[in-house]
């Protein structure tokens, strides 16, 4: 009989993760799989799927290094089953281990499964917490307890004061917890903008990238260029060179966006941080040693901070103090089916042209597309949110469903009614343009509120107050929107829900029976 054996997963790329801990060398076994399951319960973007089975073999590749015992089952593996469950069982024959340690997952649907496995297995399963992450699920739900509703912002303050992060005594440095007011600025047209580290091809990515090419082909997405980090080396270089060369004006033009730059001075770090290449506290500490030296001023340091210990710590304890009823509450009733353009980014709304086609290229967009482009839209043509967020999972390559889920269903979808956000984040085509360039050369008119030439962002804006007006009329925080909307005029609303009823009624739905194919990695063939 053999020691334990050891399951890590696809996100779980940390030397220091807790399924490790206490682990003996010399008779445990640690057990690494890449399953098709895994790579097609949604359509996974190319290159996720090669972000992910490369670091996994690197991070295979460093354990084994190191004198761990590695079992690891790659994809094209003859006898791999597939399935997490089959490849434990395969391993439990082979091996007859004593015991199986895993830690926990980042999906409801895996503990699930984790739930079932001492049972089947005829044998001890320890499920032991992420330790990865700086509020743990049990001490989430003693912040929580007994509120009506959840807000970040008092939860990032206890955060604050928890890790001692960005304090000077009881006190938040510079006097206020948040500077996001001085966060909105728009990109001005003269302003240099800064390269980002591309990462060259080795043996162990290029044989990943041809895997994916022959298996994957009709995932959605452009498989090439690949340039991500997919290493702790790599992963710390992209973290550095954030630190240096980007993180001063990250936070004056973090919710800015230009056509064609879809990185700007944002970090590109949540994919290696959250498949475990980089851990949490060591990116807010290098953060913050940035504001006490003088490299980058408090409100560019705070709002970074704030995505991670504040946002990021906040959807995680969320999603796993409401799973899985939280995912099925569908508050304004939305049901229409997802638009094929988020599959093939052709469409003549230029905004929305911008965002498929770099997200299709990159699996990546920054959080101002995703909310306020993609997810506004999706928002005001009521899309199912089960199909959305689909979407949302399928496409980012840092996307999982714990950090997903929560920002799809409450922030965008506002499927939750409340519990998460305190008003739904609905705008019009004037924040997009306030915000970009886009509409510069968008064949609609941002100015133009209601006809053909309108901008549809415009007149969905509010046909979504007035069909929603009976879920959304009470909240105090629409007060000034709906009084606006009662001062419309008749002919006036009847035109918006003439021109929303038009445009919606011809958007073609995706067909989810049909895989989407593939997209060029050219965005102009894109949106052809």
């Amino acid at each position: 009989m053999a020691g334990a054996l050891r399951l890590i997963l696809g996100d779980q790329l940390s030397l220091s993760i807790s399924s490790l801990k206490d682990a003996d060398k010399t008779s445990d076994t640690i057990l690494m799989a890449e399953l098709i399951e895994e790579a097609t319960y949604v359509p996974h973007h190319k290159k996720k799927i090669a972000f992910l089975f490369s670091a996994m073999r690197h991070f295979a590749e460093e354990l084994r290094s190191q004198g761990w015992r590695i079992r690891y089952v790659k994809l094209d593996d003859p006898h791999n089953s597939g399935s997490f469950t089959g490849e434990i069982a395969r391993a439990v024959a082979e091996i007859t281990p004593d015991r199986l340690i895993v830690t926990e997952p980042g999906e409801y649907r895996v503990l699930a499964l984790m739930r079932d496995w001492q049972e089947l297995f005829g044998m001890p399963v320890e499920i032991r917490d992420d330790s990865r992450f700086l509020c743990s699920i049990e001490r989430f739900s003693r912040w929580a307890d007994g509120k009506k509703a959840l807000r970040m912002e008092y939860f990032y303050r206890e955060m604050r004061r928890e890790h001692g992060v960005l304090m000077r005594g009881n006190e938040p440095e510079g006097g206020q917890w948040n500077f996001d007011a001085e966060n909105r600025e728009s990109l001005p047209d003269h302003i240099a903008l800064p390269q980002h580290p591309e990462f060259p091809l080795d043996r162990i990515t290029t044989e990943v990238l041809g895997l994916v090419e022959g298996r994957f082909a009709h995932h959605p997405g452009a498989l090439l260029p690949f340039t991500m980090p997919v290493t702790r080396s790599q992963a710390l270089e992209m973290l550095d060179r954030f630190i240096t060369e980007r993180l001063p004006l990250f936070g004056k033009y973090q919710d800015a966006m230009k056509q064609g730059e879809p990185k700007l001075f944002h970090s590109m770090v949540s994919a290696v941080l959250n498949c475990g290449l980089l851990e949490p506290m060591e990116i807010i500490r290098q953060a913050e040693h940035a504001y006490h030296s003088g490299h980058a001023p408090l409100n560019a340091v705070e709002g970074f901070i704030r995505q991670i210990l504040g946002w990021r710590e906040y959807v995680r304890g969320l999603y796993w103090l409401k799973m899985p009823e939280y995912a099925l509450s569908n508050a304004l009733d939305a049901q229409r089916p997802l638009p094929d353009f988020y599959w093939t980014g052709k469409t003549d709304m230029n905004c929305l042209a911008q965002v498929f086609g770099e997200t299709l290229e990159n699996a990546h967009a920054h959080h101002i597309q995703r909310l306020m482009v993609t997810g506004n839209f999706a928002l005001l043509a009521g899309i199912s949110p089960p199909q959305i967020e689909a979407w949302y999972l399928a496409v980012y390559a840092d996307a999982y469903e714990w950090v997903e889920l929560p920002n799809t269903h409450g922030m965008v979808c506002y499927a939750d009614g409340g519990y998460l956000a305190s008003k739904p984040y609905a705008a019009s085509g004037s924040y997009i343009d306030r915000m970009s360039d886009y509409c510069g050369a968008c064949a609609y008119d941002v100015k133009k509120k209601t006809g053909p030439k309108a901008c549809p962002f415009n007149y969905l804006y509010w046909n979504f107050l007035i069909e929603n007006e009976g879920v959304l009329r009470k909240n105090q925080r629409m007060s000034v929107i709906y009084g606006n909307l009662d001062r419309m005029d008749k002919t006036r609303r009847d035109e918006i829900i003439t021109d929303a009823s038009a445009f919606l009624e011809n958007l073609e739905p995706w067909k989810p029976n049909e895989p989407p194919s593939a997209i060029s990695a050219d965005r102009k063939s894109a949106r052809a």
